[in-house]
């Protein structure tokens, strides 16, 4: 039977715009929603392909789903459909998003709306813990990949580990390891059909998927250029105290070095944001977080809330809510370029190493340390929305974060507890439950 023409790149441009208005739900849900699309109704990429990108794009820092989208459109339509599957899978959300930042500033310190996120705090800590729990399953499938999770989530929680020194022990101990973590190699076969995008690779009829030192050079001459010009134009014309210069420079080292999808990039970011340039309070992020958890698209658009709030603060001679809109625009750019980057560069020699027992290994390793990563996560949050009062112990500059327990904060606990229950009992919706909750914060706020 002669397989079905590919479709033309405006064909598939209607599909990707469609993909990014209805992708919520974080990762996981934009992940099924582009496998049910484009695999199972359309046919457009095989099984196996489409699970090999996605081991590739979750080993890169930033938002694993954004740049699958990105992959596939170029395996499709070379760099011309990879941008516009990365564009518009964002495009939708990021707009929603600087939408709800400016409302948020406008009214999110009345009562009522407070009440309204308080409920929306405690229903995205139950959907991190769910996310580890979702994330577990499919990853722990080994004693050694138990004990990598085990250790990565010890090794943050503990004793403050930089995340990027988490993520390369892992991968080295699964390339070096291959035996305990990758799947016997063709059992991935099983079950697996082909898409169209592979029946035209198998006829020789995508070059673009061969790897060359020229055409390496030439992405990397274009798009380091994109990613990193606004951060030296910033430094030269303000220096290097301005908010815009710290929000570019810390958002584009988040670009190179914070693996693992938003999930993981949230541990670290959220640290930074409150701790160290104070642009946020703890429960602000989890605010963020929330709005995030509503909007289409990746949810690493918390990070341009909050680039909003940071510029709309700190910036002066420009008024509030321009400023912050800058500052979304800002830190957007610098969160998602880099995606376009690792894809055009590194994708042809992924393609290259499909079927290769130790990069899958190590990708298997890499993703168990995610699970680690997204458990103190849920731990961090989890602390700084029950309890009103967390301090920290630390031994030698290093220590875990502790909370008083009689500040333990009734009505989050409760609504936590609801939350958990709903999603991992009754398997309610993502949308669902944040409106629920809401309501709940909403009700209980009347309450003594």
């Amino acid at each position: 039977m002669t397989p079905a023409p590919m479709p033309t790149f405006w064909e598939a441009a209607r599909v990707w715009a469609r993909i990014g208005a209805l992708s919520f739900g974080g990762p996981a849900g934009q992940i099924a929603l582009m496998h049910r699309m484009l695999v199972e109704e359309r046919g457009w990429i095989g099984e196996r392909r489409f699970l090999h990108a996605l081991n590739y794009c979750m080993l890169l820092p930033g938002p694993e789903a954004q740049q699958l989208a990105i992959y596939i459109g170029w395996l499709m339509h070379r760099t011309a459909g990879g941008l516009v599957a990365g564009i518009l899978f964002v495009l939708p959300g990021a707009m929603v998003m600087l939408a709800l930042s400016i409302a948020y500033v406008l009214y999110g310190a009345t009562p009522f709306v407070a009440a309204l996120f308080l409920g929306v705090k405690s229903a995205v800590l139950a959907v991190v813990v769910e996310a580890v729990l979702r994330v577990g399953r499919r990853a722990l499938k080994t004693r050694a990949a138990v004990v990598i999770a085990v250790t990565a989530f010890l090794s943050l929680y503990l004793l403050n580990v930089p995340f990027p020194l988490i993520i390369l022990a892992a991968g080295l101990f699964g390339w070096f390891a291959p035996h305990r973590l990758a799947p016997p190699l063709g059992a991935e076969d099983e079950g697996h059909t082909l898409g169209l995008i592979d029946h035209v690779i198998a006829e020789g009829g995508a070059s673009h998927l061969k790897p060359s030192r020229g055409r390496a050079l030439r992405v990397l001459a274009v798009w380091l250029p994109i990613w990193l010009a606004p951060l030296a134009l910033l430094y030269l014309v303000f220096g290097e105290a301005s908010v815009w210069t710290k929000l570019a420079g810390f958002f584009s080292t988040m670009g190179a070095v914070t693996f693992g999808g938003a999930y993981a990039v949230l541990t670290y970011v959220a640290q930074a944001a409150v701790d160290g340039f104070g642009w946020l309070k703890p429960g602000e992020m989890a605010d963020g977080l929330g709005l995030a958890e509503t909007t289409p698209g990746p949810l690493i658009l918390v990070l341009q809330f909050v680039g909003f709030l940071a510029a709309h603060r700190e910036a002066s001679g420009l008024h509030p809510l321009v400023a912050g809109a800058l500052g979304a625009l800002l830190t957007t750019w610098v969160t998602f370029a880099p995606c376009f980057l690792w894809i055009f560069l590194g994708a042809p020699y992924v393609e290259a190493l499909r079927g290769h027992r130790a990069a899958a290994s190590a990708l298997a390793a890499i993703t168990a340390a995610v699970v680690g990563v997204i458990a103190n996560l849920a731990l961090w949050f989890g602390l700084h929305v029950l309890f009103t009062d967390v301090g920290r112990i630390t031994i030698m500059g290093v220590g875990p974060d502790v909370p008083n327990l009689l500040s333990l904060d009734w009505k989050p606990a409760i609504l936590t507890l609801a939350a958990m229950i709903a999603m991992l009992r009754f398997k309610a919706g993502l949308g669902p439950t944040l409106l629920a909750c809401a309501a709940g914060g909403l009700a209980l706020s009347y309450l003594a």
